[in-house]
């Protein structure tokens, strides 16, 4: 087991961390948690570049689980914060608007019935000699 020192006695390591984790549960900050890479990790407890022992990687997912665990838990936090903030911003009934600019003016939202630009004549496209292509047919 002397060889697995280097990986965990580090604290910059990149299983110290996840090791940290499996252990002392309650010394994890919220920044240490947010480091964590957990693509990575797992990677390197599957294909480890030295040999790691069952018991060992089973530390180390454990680690990996309650760093999840702590990665959704404030997810879920934070979206229950945005959600509440939501409702609080768009409550029913309570408007910035004063009385008299609740309803908009029938000019304001209706556009005026103007259909003149319809009636005119078209031209004749069968007989119009487009430049660019007449240096072609030539």
């Amino acid at each position: 087991m002397v060889f697995f020192t280097e990986l965990f006695s580090y604290k910059r390591g990149s299983l110290a961390k996840i090791w940290l984790a499996a252990h002392w549960e309650k010394k994890i900050t919220k920044a240490h948690v947010f480091e964590c890479n957990l693509e990575t990790t797992v990677e390197d407890i599957i294909s480890p570049q030295i040999k790691i022992g069952l018991r060992t990687s089973g530390h180390l997912l454990l680690g990996v689980a309650r760093i999840y665990s702590r990665k959704t838990k404030y997810l879920l936090a934070d979206c229950s914060d945005a959600v509440v903030k939501i409702k609080v911003a768009f409550r029913p009934g309570q408007t910035d608007l004063p009385e008299e600019g609740m309803e908009a003016m029938f000019k304001a939202v209706t556009l005026p019935e103007d259909f003149t630009d319809f009636q005119s004549q078209l031209p004749d496209l069968k007989y119009r000699i487009i430049p660019q292509f007449t240096q072609t047919i030539r």
